[in-house]
């Protein structure tokens, strides 16, 4: 017969420490059971809508679903039970466009101070590839309000015909109250479709000021390029769809998800569109679970250089 001290001393644990263990089972298995459940509410929040998140976008789901979870205890138990979030990776093969037209360049007046004056003043712009079907691409053409990462605009296109681009401005001015008299910059790229005539006299006619990152520089455009990263990791896979009509309804889904429930860090934890609302009225959704938070300092007045 085997004695407990001769296999404590085999499993190199103390008597009393076997005991403990022995004593502690029905605690072990609430603290599991908790676990458990408690990583079921998180599998709910990381597959909320289809798109992926990481521990960040899980605490804030919870929050939104008016629970309060540590963000370290996500993270554990996304360790513990195997689940990850799809890590983004920069794309080695984007590069700048090497045909420019040098008489049609802009200066960069935003300078990379994308918060700094407030909501629908400066407005990020760009243009991204999406592959679907068998090898086929479209082109996705969009503005965001740089101080509230709403998606304010946007157009699909099975070529990169400027009318798309023009087209989104369009919609841009009939769905948002956006300031003219020069108030409003238009911020993107040095890419062809930026420079084009068209483009900058439609910008001119609508009293909308034009500002440009520098010549392969992403960081001076980077919450756009970022939004547009995470559109790519997070959007259902595209191999799928064969006929281009059958993107639109995708990519809408995407747009009102990234609008209303895709909450932010900096953003106070909220949605884009909650956080426009929270910016205009001072009413913080969360204020009984979180601390309000503070806006950042808005300067006043605008004045952009010549």
């Amino acid at each position: 017969m085997l004695n407990i001290s001769w296999l404590c001393e085999i499993a190199l644990v103390s008597r009393s420490g076997y005991y403990n263990w022995l004593k502690s089972e029905e605690s072990r298995k609430k603290k599991e059971e908790q676990d458990q459940h408690d990583f079921n509410l998180i599998l709910e929040a990381y597959t909320h809508r289809g798109y992926d998140k990481g521990s960040r976008g899980i605490h804030m789901r919870l929050l939104h679903m008016e629970i309060l979870m540590n963000r370290k205890k996500i993270q554990r138990l996304m360790r513990k039970f195997g689940l990850f979030c799809p890590i983004r990776k920069p794309n080695p093969y984007k590069r700048m466009a090497k045909v420019r037209q040098e008489h049609a360049l802009k200066p960069n007046l935003v300078n990379r101070e994308f918060r700094a004056y407030g909501p629908r003043t400066i407005l990020l712009t760009d243009i991204t590839y999406l592959f679907y079907g068998r090898g086929r691409k479209a082109y996705l053409s969009a503005v965001i309000d740089a101080f509230t990462n709403q998606v304010l605009a946007y157009q699909l296109s099975e070529s990169l015909s400027i009318d798309f681009v023009l087209e989104m401005i369009e919609d841009l001015l009939i769905n948002h109250d956006i300031s003219k008299q020069q108030k409003t910059l238009i911020h993107s790229d040095q890419g062809i479709h930026y420079t084009s005539i068209k483009f900058q006299k439609l910008l001119a006619d609508k009293e909308l000021r034009q500002s440009m990152s520098r010549r392969g520089n992403c960081w001076d455009n980077a919450p756009q390029e970022s939004f547009f990263g995470h559109m790519k990791d997070e959007i259902a896979y595209l191999g799928d769809v064969e006929a281009f009509s059958d993107l639109h309804p995708i990519i809408d889904d995407y747009m009102d998800y990234h609008n209303t429930e895709r909450y932010q860090w900096k953003l106070a934890k909220l949605s884009p569109n909650q956080y426009y609302d929270y910016f205009k009225t001072g009413v913080y959704p969360l204020s009984h679970l979180v601390k309000t938070p503070d806006f950042p300092e808005i300067q006043v007045p605008i004045e952009y250089p010549h």
